[in-house]
């Protein structure tokens, strides 16, 4: 109890030193509240771009793996030389995939044909992504409905004259009532719609199917070459539950090679990609970020600190008189050492609440600005409070030393 009443004491003394001196207090947040509002500001920076970069890649499947010409990452140099000249999946790889692999729950094989205006009536929507695919594709991709229905098997493999549109596409071309069994002109070609996708939003690595037509594979190929790598072919593979991505890639490395008759000193023609490769570049490039981030807002802080240190060695100075009084009267060294630092705490502890009030007035600002939610998140409050209380106590620990020390005689003597 006797402590505690000190601590108040000592709490007390210090907020009124604070209140009379309000400019100089003004002035020694300013570098402890730039360090802390730039170190919050990137950190929660970062991991919103992290969480929105990493809602598009799950959206290629954590279980999925992508036949590919093109790797979508490469460990040191990108020989594009060499992958040039490799074959795009074929229709033969992918029905023999189908055919042999052991470990794979659904085989997709899909194109991407190109970016058309669409129009129904006076209505259009410009920029519509038309794509085409074999019948598992709701297997190896996510798919979620707004109205309507998926291809059935029977409309697959007849490529029957139907197709499945996104949100966006659904909305602009008929604002007044239900897409599906509506008629609209695909690539010279009438369709009906059957279903529409549930509206998904814009994401940071453009993947969304609001601004999609999707077409049954073989519709497609009755209009275009679907191998022609103008396309981007790719073979789209989801592993079964509960077998390990390794094991998936391994035996897909083994099949495609068998399929393609390479011979065991060629290299791969190939490529296998999966979502994980894109997490992996991605968080070695939020460290740099953090890492610069948190030097920058070190310095900011050293030099808050030093400036809060100056400080409080000023107030030791012009309260040496009172300083010895208390002592005289029976102050003990805890008691005196405890006013400057708690002091010195305090000045941080506004310091990193400005700066925090700072970042989270940001987020609106940036929300307002350009439609992007910023995530103030809890560890990010808890770095930034606890970066304040210690750069407080390195700040005023060696000034409140100094001040319990005095002499109580010498420091009532002095002016």
């Amino acid at each position: 109890m006797i402590f505690l009443k000190l601590f108040r004491e000592s709490f007390l003394f210090a907020l009124d030193a604070l209140r009379q001196n309000r400019l100089r207090t003004l002035l020694s947040l300013l570098g402890v509240t730039i360090g802390i509002f730039t170190i919050i500001a990137v950190f929660s920076a970062v991991d919103t771009l992290r969480d929105n970069l990493q809602k598009s890649v799950d959206k290629l499947g954590n279980n999925s793996v992508y036949v590919e010409k093109w790797p979508w990452t490469s460990d040191g140099e990108y020989p594009w030389w060499k992958f040039m000249q490799r074959p795009v999946p074929r229709l033969r790889d992918f029905y023999e995939l189908q055919r042999r692999s052991q470990t794979a729950a659904a085989i997709s094989y899909e194109v991407n044909i190109d970016n058309r205006t669409i129009k129904y009536g006076s209505n259009t929507v410009d920029g519509a992504q038309i794509d085409a695919c074999t019948q598992d594709h709701d297997k190896t991709w996510t798919v979620d409905f707004q109205d309507g229905r998926y291809f059935t098997e029977m409309e697959s493999q007849t490529g029957a004259a139907v197709t499945i549109v996104g949100n966006d596409i659904a909305e602009n071309l008929f604002p007044a009532g239900n897409a599906v069994g509506k008629k609209i002109k695909v690539m010279g070609r009438y369709v009906t719609i059957i279903g529409v996708f549930a509206k998904e939003g814009k994401d940071m690595l453009g993947i969304s199917a609001d601004k999609e037509v999707l077409l049954p594979l073989n519709f497609a190929r009755n209009l275009i070459d679907i191998q022609n790598e103008r396309y981007r072919p790719s073979v789209i593979v989801r592993g079964k539950a509960g077998i390990p991505m390794a094991d998936v890639k391994g035996e897909l490395k083994g099949l495609m090679r068998s399929i393609r008759s390479l011979s065991p000193n060629e290299d791969d023609n190939f490529a296998l990609n999966e979502s994980t490769m894109l997490s992996d570049q991605l968080d070695i490039v939020f460290k740099i970020i953090n890492v610069a981030g948190l030097i920058i807002g070190l310095f900011s802080i050293l030099v808050g600190g030093f400036g809060i240190a100056n400080i409080m060695f000023v107030s030791v100075k012009e309260r040496t008189n009172i300083i010895g009084i208390q002592k005289s009267l029976g102050a003990k060294n805890y008691f005196i050492l405890l006013q400057f630092l708690i002091e010195s705490i305090i000045l941080c502890l506004m310091g990193g609440i400005i700066g925090l009030l700072m970042v989270y007035l940001g987020t609106f600002v940036v929300k307002w600005m350009s439609g992007v939610a910023i995530v103030l998140y809890l560890k990010n409050v808890i770095i930034g409070i606890g970066t304040s209380v210690g750069i407080g106590i390195i700040s005023g620990i060696i000034p409140a030393w100094f001040a319990s020390k005095l002499d109580p005689v010498e420091a009532i003597r002095s002016n």
